[in-house]
């Protein structure tokens, strides 16, 4: 497919699932690569079940495709993502979501966990929650000079997320860890570097084309190589990461099941004044 062959959220689902009414991802692929940019800059990128049902099924279909050797995730407009949807968030807690709301983000860290491919991301703004955690189940991370990452969960209330608990320390430290999970503090493109969250920082505005040059020169490589050395450096660590997600997956419950508890109301609060910069 060309760089000009795209499909988006508009399309529907591979899988057969009912099609999304509203864009939320472009998907393009050329020399190797996929392409995943997340596209709802109107909302800073941040994820709703048609945007994590969108980047779930590229993810998914790149998996099987054998043109494609490599992805990239990045996002569109100013920001990476600002992570879960408080709106949806907040109506999960107080129960008046969709159904089916609460089954996007564990398909996409399904997805992101079992990912078989080298699997890029290029980060530019904000990186926020979602944003932030996503990143330690990526392969190769490349941020912006301008690119902030943080993980806001104490503030708002809730436990980590993505296994966050677990693949944090391991990448950043105990140290770094607790002060991004306990603090709530913003890391920069420099920090996140030096804490080992990303291999490279590159000026501002190079970040998509940097980080595309890296995948198309691992979407060059044989594909078998590149999974097989891929699928014996995630093979250790494999039954510790779903061990982790199951223990935050249990807290979040326990936490949205007693009213005492619940953030509901403290997120749907935060939605006119946003989260603390």
């Amino acid at each position: 497919m060309s760089t000009g062959a795209r499909w988006s959220a508009r399309d529907g689902h591979p899988d057969g699932a009912p099609p999304v009414s509203e864009h939320r991802v472009d998907i393009e692929d050329a020399e190797g690569v996929r392409l995943i940019a997340f596209d709802r800059p109107e909302a800073r990128n941040a994820f709703d079940l048609a945007m994590y049902r969108a980047v779930t099924d590229g993810l998914l279909g790149a998996a099987v495709d054998d043109s494609v050797g490599s992805v990239v995730l990045t996002g569109r407009g100013t920001v990476f993502t600002a992570g879960q949807d408080l709106r949806e968030m907040a109506a999960l807690a107080n129960g008046t979501a969709d159904p089916e709301a609460g089954t996007g983000f564990p398909a996409l860290l399904d997805a992101l966990q079992s990912f078989p491919k080298p699997l890029l991301a290029a980060v530019h703004g904000v990186g926020m929650g979602l944003g932030f955690t996503m990143l330690a189940h990526v392969d190769l991370v490349v941020l912006d000079e301008t690119a902030r990452l943080r993980a806001p969960f104490a503030e708002m209330g809730v436990p980590p997320e993505a296994a966050s608990s677990l693949l944090l320390p391991a990448r950043m430290g105990w140290q770094r860890a607790s002060l991004a999970l306990l603090a709530s503090e913003w890391i920069d493109a420099a920090q996140a570097l030096e804490a080992g969250l990303a291999v490279r920082v590159v000026e501002a505005g190079t970040v998509l084309e940097a980080t595309m040059a890296l995948a198309r020169r691992i979407a060059s490589f044989p594909t078998r190589a590149t999974q097989e050395i891929k699928r014996l450096m995630v093979a250790a660590h494999r039954e510790e990461i779903v061990a982790a997600r199951a223990r935050e997956e249990a807290a979040f419950a326990a936490l949205f099941a007693d009213p005492a508890t619940n953030p509901g109301s403290g997120l749907a609060s935060g939605l006119s004044g946003g989260l603390r910069d």
